[in-house]
């Protein structure tokens, strides 16, 4: 079932050139969609303006029923400096007037889904690793129970050992909580591991190459990336990425 459409979103910066578009997007319900395409070929701008953070400048987003609540976890965690683990995790919750006891207690459940447990709840932002520090930014996100999950390439710093245990965890909690996620990146292999449909845009401005569904099984894991399988798809996705790039040469 369609969740959302972008339909004919354009967005221009500065009245001088256009970063995106005109793109026509759907967002199917519980799927893992990722936008995959070079570096400056207006995805970050896709996501914010699917979340409301930025408006196109041509176009309009449009919600199937009403538009669902969303999680947005950014490439830098944009943790709090001044605040703890659960104090970063417990904000939207604050915002939201959510009463303490019941606060803390999704916090620390949602901590401990994300490998957060004991001391780390106390622990200031620059005591973490980049890899946790990720992981309470996923957890403040995921806090508030969103249905949509947006994410705009937040494993692109981390190391890969690191980068492989996150994405088969965000897989995970893709899959217990139902979610649809929307999840930004240039990087083929990852896109390949983590969703059910790829998206390639091409260069500046971005517009739409192609989109491939992904065969995977219902369960991935480490050996799904070892499999042949794996390999034929992300040699597709590769193929995609390329001819967008060529086209829009």
């Amino acid at each position: 079932m369609m969740l959302g459409l972008l339909q004919s979103v354009e967005r221009q910066f500065s009245g001088r050139f256009n970063a995106l578009g005109p793109l026509d997007l759907e967002i199917r319900e519980g799927e893992f969609l990722s936008l995959l395409g070079p570096s400056g070929c207006g995805k970050s701008t896709a996501l914010k303006i699917t979340a409301g953070l930025l408006a196109p400048t041509h176009g309009k987003v449009l919600w199937h029923r009403s538009k669902p609540s969303v999680g947005f976890v950014f490439q830098d965690p944009t943790l709090m400096p001044w605040a703890t683990v659960r104090e970063n995790v417990r904000l939207p919750l604050d915002l939201a007037h959510v009463p303490r006891a019941e606060a803390d207690a999704r916090v620390t459940a949602t901590l401990a889904r994300v490998g957060l447990t004991g001391s780390f709840l106390d622990a200031y932002p620059r005591a973490l690793s980049g890899g946790m520090r990720m992981r309470v930014s996923i957890a403040r996100a995921l806090v508030a129970r969103p249905a949509l999950l947006l994410m705009d390439e937040p494993f692109a710093a981390l190391d890969e050992i690191s980068r492989d245990a996150l994405n088969e965890d965000l897989l995970r909690l893709w899959r217990e909580d139902k979610l649809t996620v929307v999840f930004v990146t240039h990087s083929v292999f990852e896109s390949t591991f983590l969703s059910t449909r790829i998206v390639a845009l091409t260069s500046r401005p971005g517009r739409i190459a192609g989109e491939f569904v992904v065969p995977a099984p219902p369960l991935r894991t480490g050996a799904w990336r070892m499999s042949a399988a794996f390999v034929d798809s992300a040699r597709e996705v590769s193929g995609l990425l390329r001819q967008g790039m060529d086209a829009a040469a």
